[in-house]
């Protein structure tokens, strides 16, 4: 007598049993000896592809191994339609849900491959910023996946789109102005323009930067005040970012007397370049010339370049390099100008015992 179960023999159902049976553990043991072969490869290589396809394979649950397995076995029977139309929608949002844990644990590992490399300059608000990312992230990720599962079961998303669509459009008017600092923070952390401890200047303010939030970007001036941007607004401004120069430009205006024998000036432009060219701070001179005949002094322009970006450093050497040239203006007998002005007298009060208040002049001046 044959037996017949649910429209198939026991012998169908016995080959559907040692198909998911073998199928399950073919796929274990292959998940097992590729974790095993990719661990011993992370250990030896520097790249992060393999530690990702390890983590990947890490998150790869039994659960759905198992029912895949158990779907592969079913295609050995015959089931109804209706049967058959279930069994497929299961397998297949069984396997969206691996693929979406897959999604996660990818964006997860991100995070901490981007906290690694960012450990050391990182401040509190950037992983907070980075934390959101995340947030972010993961969410749309589970977001389109659970989307593609119900519609999956038959459910019809569209109703649940357009509505989803219309809420996230009011909620961003809304809160437009707070959505627009947040992604400008999350500017500030992928591109970096600056970091917390430099020093920029942002139109007319210059400080240090002490913190960076999800809304504002809080310097520590000069004078000790704390300047507040909004994360938008110094977005559109110019930063200048002094702590990321290599070298800095020293230029300054040397006047001298009038009087100066055109031979004497011939000699500054070599002196100055000798006096920098000779100071271990300075990476290069760039030039030093007669710039203009002002109206109280002969105006040399001198420009340099030094070593370090460091403030302290360029006013030290600035200040040597300015004794050093007085220095050798002196020994030169070349004098420094200084604004003078000529007074001329009147020639009437130079005449012995004419007055200055009955002088011709003075009678002119005054109009008699």
């Amino acid at each position: 007598m044959r037996l017949v179960f649910m429209g198939n023999s026991i012998e169908e159902w016995g080959t559907a049993v040692a198909v998911a049976f073998a199928t399950a553990v073919l796929m274990y043991t292959a998940r097992y000896l590729l974790i095993h072969r990719l661990a011993q490869v992370a250990e030896r290589s520097e790249t992060r592809v393999d530690d990702w396809f390890l983590r990947l394979l890490r998150a790869t649950y039994t659960i759905f191994i198992l029912i895949l397995a158990l779907y592969l076995g079913s295609l050995m029977l015959e089931f109804p339609r209706k049967y058959e139309l279930w069994l497929w929608r299961v397998a297949v949002s069984a396997m969206l849900i691996q693929a979406a844990i897959w999604a996660d644990t990818a964006v997860r590992a991100w995070r901490s491959r981007y906290r690694q490399a960012a450990m050391g300059t990182e401040s509190v608000a950037s992983a907070a910023s980075t934390a959101i990312i995340d947030f972010l992230l993961r969410l749309v990720v589970w977001v389109v996946f659970m989307l593609m599962i119900l519609d999956n079961l038959g459910f019809n998303i569209t109703t649940l789109v357009a509505s989803l669509g219309i809420g996230g459009i009011a909620v961003a008017l809304a809160v437009q102005n707070i959505l627009g600092d947040l992604l400008a923070s999350l500017s500030i952390v992928l591109d970096k323009p600056f970091v917390v401890g430099d020093f920029i200047i942002v139109g007319e303010h210059l400080g240090t930067v002490e913190y960076i939030g999800l809304k504002t970007t809080r310097l520590r001036g000069l004078g000790g005040d704390q300047v507040i941007f909004s994360n938008g607004d110094i977005l559109k401004a110019r930063i200048l970012n002094q702590t990321r120069m290599f070298t800095r430009r020293a230029a300054f205006i040397l006047r001298v007397h009038y009087a100066t024998d055109p031979a004497r000036l011939e000699a500054i432009p070599p002196m100055i370049k000798a006096i920098i060219e000779a100071h271990e701070q300075t990476a290069s001179f760039e030039r030093a010339h007669l710039r203009d005949l002002a109206e109280w002094s002969l105006n040399f322009e001198v420009v340099y370049w030094i070593k370090s970006p460091d403030y302290f450093i360029f006013m030290d050497t600035q200040q040597s390099i300015l004794l050093a040239v007085l220095r050798g203006l002196k020994e030169r007998g070349i004098e420094v100008a200084y604004p003078a002005r000529m007074i001329v007298r009147d020639p009437y009060d130079c005449i012995e015992g004419a007055s200055p208040l009955h002088s011709p002049a003075s009678n002119k001046r005054e109009g008699t």
